[in-house]
């Protein structure tokens, strides 16, 4: 099975790049000529203390000078590794880039994802760089957060579906997450329907296939990991939930 995988190229040729100093820039061709405004927007990164959302606190709205919200995630270690290396990270290609790549190719599949808008790069020397994602703003709750605020079976279970729909839909059309977690899936409050869409993609892989069984059952274990990390004790994600989410 051949793999498609960030890495193997830039996002092509409907996100171009602009440089300036040691940053660069790639942005969705209909937002080039915001290109100035955008390096501004992102020029004063948060301080490691500040809270942003995400699953590593690390998101941002931003507003470009002339142009709509952006959605912003700025690169930010976890585990043990973040009190040496915050938001630094190795590599000659970058994950923000290789992030964009996927996500791109990803919605064109028709896989719920974020809508990727660009991703920056600042360089720090040979190999080393600081990065951040952008996407299009979302109104909604993480999956985690919906279930912890919202008391109604029905629209649990309903939202729960979405999730799993959207999650066959992403293995049936190729794409393997290498993190799912309760955080990593984002149901949006834009429309009745409650529909869930799939995040941070940085580490994702794309097929020309369907993901295999093997790899699927990996995917399922982690959100499992993830559903008893977070209620160990069931009492918010009850066996029905779970197993609509997980088949097990």
């Amino acid at each position: 099975m051949r793999w498609i995988r960030g890495s193997l190229g830039d996002p092509g040729p409907d996100f171009p790049h602009f440089g300036m100093g040691r940053r660069l820039l790639y942005i969705r061709r209909d937002l080039a000529a915001h290109a100035p405004a955008i390096f501004a927007a992102l020029h004063d990164r948060p301080p490691p203390s500040a809270i942003g959302k995400g699953n590593r606190l690390s998101g941002f709205i931003i507003r470009p000078q002339g142009a709509s919200e952006m959605f912003v995630r700025y690169g930010r270690r976890g585990g043990m590794a973040r009190y040496v290396l915050d938001d630094v990270y190795f590599g000659h290609v970058a994950r923000p880039v290789r992030e964009l790549t996927v996500t791109a190719e990803a919605r064109m599949r028709g896989i719920a994802v974020a809508e990727p808008l660009g991703a920056m790069v600042e360089s720090i020397a040979p190999g080393l760089y600081r990065g951040a994602f952008l996407t299009r703003p979302m109104n909604g709750f993480t999956l985690w957060e919906f279930i912890c605020a919202d008391d109604d079976p029905s629209a649990r279970t309903h939202v729960a579906q979405q999730a799993r729909r959207a999650i066959d839909v992403m293995h049936r059309m190729g794409l393997f997450h290498a993190d799912l977690n309760l955080h990593n899936l984002f149901v949006s409050t834009a429309s009745d329907d409650l529909r869930v869409f799939i995040l941070d993609l940085d580490k994702a892989r794309l097929s020309p296939e369907p993901v295999s069984a093997s790899r699927r059952r990996a995917n399922f274990a982690r959100l499992s990991r993830s559903i008893r990390k977070l209620d160990p004790s069931g009492e918010r994600i009850e066996s029905a939930l779970r197993a609509i989410l997980t088949g097990g």
